[in-house]
């Protein structure tokens, strides 16, 4: 019995081919489309080789809610939204209005100490690393974001493609933070790190009172591999790009 979001493997092999728009991949002899029938091409060949595992390692069922990769390229390609360059930037900035990491609890004493000191040494890290001032609060409203630290983080993303930009939003929305997102893409963290950092009134919620096992452990893998994912297209997104400036340069 098939579940939604899946359908029987209708191919043997996996392969890349470059073409025109980028590298390309193809089931069997079909060229591999978007939902919006485009054809699937991706900006480099590191990202063609990531996507073609993906489909490569499905068994008999293909998963596609699984296929965190392949949905990261065709939200690039289709552009359901319909959002350009700035407005991806906008959405990722936005996160600091409501940054897990900057929103603290009063009591108790020991989830206070506990957010103090494993989320206070990745607010510095920032702060040092962007030239930025970022604050916590424990109001309902949340921390007072200084313009100048929005228009900072605007320029820094800047400089990234916007197919980087859609990852950075995805992986934004996984950890309810930029400031975990940049420090996971500047490899300030790991994935584990950022998403325990993420879950750090979760993870001391289970510890003090327990929980559904199996429930949590799905959840938490889930959130791993989604990032995962989602950190991985932006490196490879912005290699292609790196690399060529780098050419450039020389």
């Amino acid at each position: 019995m098939l579940k939604q979001g899946e359908r029987k493997r209708f191919y043997q092999n996996v392969s890349i081919t470059q073409g025109e728009g980028g590298f390309e991949i193809n089931l069997d002899h079909r060229k591999l489309k978007t939902p919006q029938a485009k054809l699937f091409t991706v900006p480099s060949e590191a990202l063609a080789i990531a996507v073609a595992t993906e489909w490569d390692s499905q068994q008999d069922t293909i998963k596609y809610y699984t296929m965190h990769l392949t949905t990261l390229c065709n939200t690039s390609l289709d552009n359901p939204t319909q959002r350009n360059k700035d407005q991806l930037i906008r959405a990722a900035v936005k996160f600091l209005d409501t940054d897990t990491i900057c929103y603290r609890v009063e009591e108790p004493e020991t989830l206070v100490e506990l957010q103090r000191n494993e989320w206070d040494p990745i607010i510095e890290w920032a702060e040092t690393r962007y030239g930025v001032e970022i604050s916590s609060s424990t109001s309902i409203m949340g921390p007072s974001i200084p313009a100048k630290t929005r228009e900072v983080l605007v320029s820094h993303l800047a400089s990234y493609n916007t197919w980087a930009l859609q990852g950075i939003e995805f992986v934004a929305a996984q950890l309810k933070s930029i400031v975990l997102t940049l420090g996971l893409i500047d490899l300030r963290l790991t994935v584990e790190q950022a998403v325990l950092l993420s879950r750090l009134e979760e993870e001391y919620q289970i510890q003090k009172w327990g929980n559904i096992e199996w429930a949590h452990d799905y959840e938490l893998q889930e959130l791993r591999a989604r990032t995962a994912a989602g950190t991985l297209f932006v490196h490879l997104c912005s290699e292609s790009s790196t690399v060529k400036h780098k050419l450039l340069k020389e």
